[in-house]
């Protein structure tokens, strides 16, 4: 037996699932940060949400990275559920432009000219530093397009049309009625989840029906099964998010299930509606088999369109269904000791891979704001039961923050090993140096309570005076202030002077604060006020907050740096 066309047929489906990733990147690293902006405001209501998701789609090609970065979106309360579901509708009509591009690639022998003469242009623009994302986008197309032509080549070369044994498997396949529409639903379904790439299974399922071996509707009813298949990897990588995220990852499955069911319920019909709008009869004998590629392209196209139509007018109720499926997590705060925006791996597409670095960096920001938030009322708490249960909490939050730190860090390492901007691989160093800087805030707000908790064991008897109990709320307020003015600076798009300004003031306020109290600590021991190890706890706590104030500068630095 000859391997040799099958090695040809399983390189040609990498190749074409590695041209699709290269073109998708160079796509994205075109658009840089407007694109990621794009996404980071991606909705107002359902139409301009349906449209954002159709047009991000089409223009990264990639349904599974525009649903993925949707789930993260909701996960971190960017979005809501409705606004979601809305964009995952349009990221179902945009990822039917790839078909319609396998179409226009795998016809016509001229193809093979248009793709050696776009990897010439390609490595030319590769080569050329201004150029070179335009050469890459060019260069995925050119691949894409050649395990197109290569598929269909081989194919051709394979005579699966004369293999008696090939026929007589897809023939008794297909005698079932709706039993082999279901059948081939199934093993759509799978494959896709398999291989997770629709791609290359609508690629397989086009070459197949040109070949004159797979019958129309038994190739329709793979793409059906593709639809459901496609849906796995955001539930997958929803798994491990939050409550609303999984609802999200889980109206993108309910949304494909009701589409195949109802169009499931008058296949016939519809393929037979399909069919006549390509100006094809699949009763009558076709004698141009590569027709059948369009009329697959047309059926995606039709099915995802008609879906959007009916279900548009009904994302309340889909939200509800989800809502009941999904049921909320018995403790809401378990899901602070999980990363927010990451947790479902690298997306194929490592632009947007920032984003997600990015927004968990806000999150991370915003937990250590709530941890220095527990810690006045730490100072004031006076059960101990009280006192140390949220003293566990804020241990909790300390073992988060390093735990967050770790993760981001190994993330954006490995998001810097794939083709980005030189805009997003600077974007990523100044990252790596906030997480740090970030993790510090956490560790001098578990200082903080550490002292008061050492102050409340070794000195019972004794407790701060209303002066030293003044100045530490007076400081832990400027603390305050300082991180909310930090989250501030690191959640804009862009450095505002004047936001910049009062953060550098209230750095110096603390600084000055501090000295002043240093200094006034010696005279308040030296009259008696209170002792020494008062003293000490006290401007322990003072002193930990001005270190803290100057990781919130270090923190506030990186921003500026990379948003000039």
């Amino acid at each position: 037996m000859d391997y040799l066309p099958l090695i040809i047929l399983a390189g040609s489906v990498a190749l074409l699932m590695y041209g699709m990733k290269v073109m998708s990147e160079g796509l994205q690293k075109m658009a840089g940060s407007k694109l990621r902006q794009v996404l980071a405001k991606m909705t107002t209501n359902r139409f301009t949400g349906l449209l954002t998701g159709a047009f991000i789609t089409t223009s990264i090609q990639s349904s599974t990275a525009t649903t993925v970065m949707t789930v993260s979106f909701v996960s971190a309360g960017l979005l809501t559920l409705t606004q979601a579901i809305s964009v995952i509708m349009g990221a179902n009509i945009g990822t039917t432009a790839t078909a319609w591009i396998m179409v226009l690639g795998g016809s016509g022998n001229y193809m093979q000219y248009v793709v050696y003469a776009a990897i010439v242009f390609a490595i030319a623009c590769i080569y050329s530093n201004k150029r070179r994302n335009l050469g890459e986008f060019v260069m995925g197309l050119a691949l894409l397009l050649l395990g197109l032509t290569t598929l269909s080549a081989n194919a051709k070369g394979m005579h699966l049309d004369q293999n008696q044994a090939v026929q007589d498997f897809f023939g008794k396949m297909s005698s079932m009625g709706y039993g082999s529409y279901l059948l081939f639903l199934v093993i759509g379904g799978l494959l896709t989840c398999s291989v997770q790439s629709s791609a290359a299974i609508m690629a397989i399922t086009m070459t197949l029906c040109s070949a004159g071996v797979l019958d129309i509707y038994m190739g329709i009813a793979l793409v059906m099964g593709e639809n459901i298949g496609t849906t796995v990897t955001s539930n997958v990588v929803a798994l491990s998010a939050s409550t609303q995220a999984r609802r999200a990852a889980m109206a993108h499955m309910v949304f494909n299930v009701f589409g195949v069911i109802w169009v499931f319920s008058i296949f016939p019909y519809f393929v037979d509606l399909v069919c006549w709008m390509v100006g094809c009869d699949p009763h009558a004998e076709i004698s141009d088999k590569s027709i059948l590629t369009v009329v697959l392209a047309a059926f995606h196209t039709s099915f995802n369109i008609c879906n959007v139509l009916i279900l548009i007018w009904f994302i309340k109720p889909l939200e509800k269904l989800v809502c009941r499926i999904i049921k909320p997590k018995a403790n809401p705060e378990e899901d602070e000791a999980r990363l927010t925006y990451i947790g479902g791996g690298i997306l194929s597409t490592s632009e947007l891979s920032i984003l997600e670095a990015k927004k968990e960096v806000n999150v991370f920001a915003a937990r250590c704001h709530k941890m220095l938030g527990f810690i006045p009322a730490l100072l004031k708490m006076e059960k101990d039961e009280d006192f140390n249960k949220l003293f566990s909490r804020i241990e909790k939050y300390e073992n988060i923050t390093d735990n967050m730190e770790v993760q981001i860090a190994d993330y954006l390492n490995k998001v810097s090993e794939g083709r980005l901007s030189a805009e997003g691989k600077s974007e990523i160093q100044h990252m790596m140096k906030q997480v740090s800087e970030l993790e510090s805030i956490g560790d001098s707000c578990y200082n903080l309570a550490r002292t008061v908790r050492r102050k409340r064991e070794k000195s019972p008897e004794e407790d701060f005076t209303e002066k030293q109990y003044e100045h530490l709320f007076n400081m832990l307020k400027l603390a305050d202030q300082s991180i909310e003015q930090m989250k501030v600076i690191v959640q804009s798009d862009e450095v505002n002077p004047v936001d910049l300004n009062k953060s550098q003031n209230i750095e110096m306020e603390i600084n000055n604060y501090r000295k002043l109290l240093k200094n006034q600590n010696v005279d308040d021991i030296n009259k008696k006020l209170y002792d020494y190890q008062m003293g000490v706890y006290y401007m322990d706590m003072i002193s930990e907050c001005e270190k803290l104030g100057d990781y919130v500068m270090n923190v506030i630095e990186c921003a500026t740096i990379y948003k000039r």
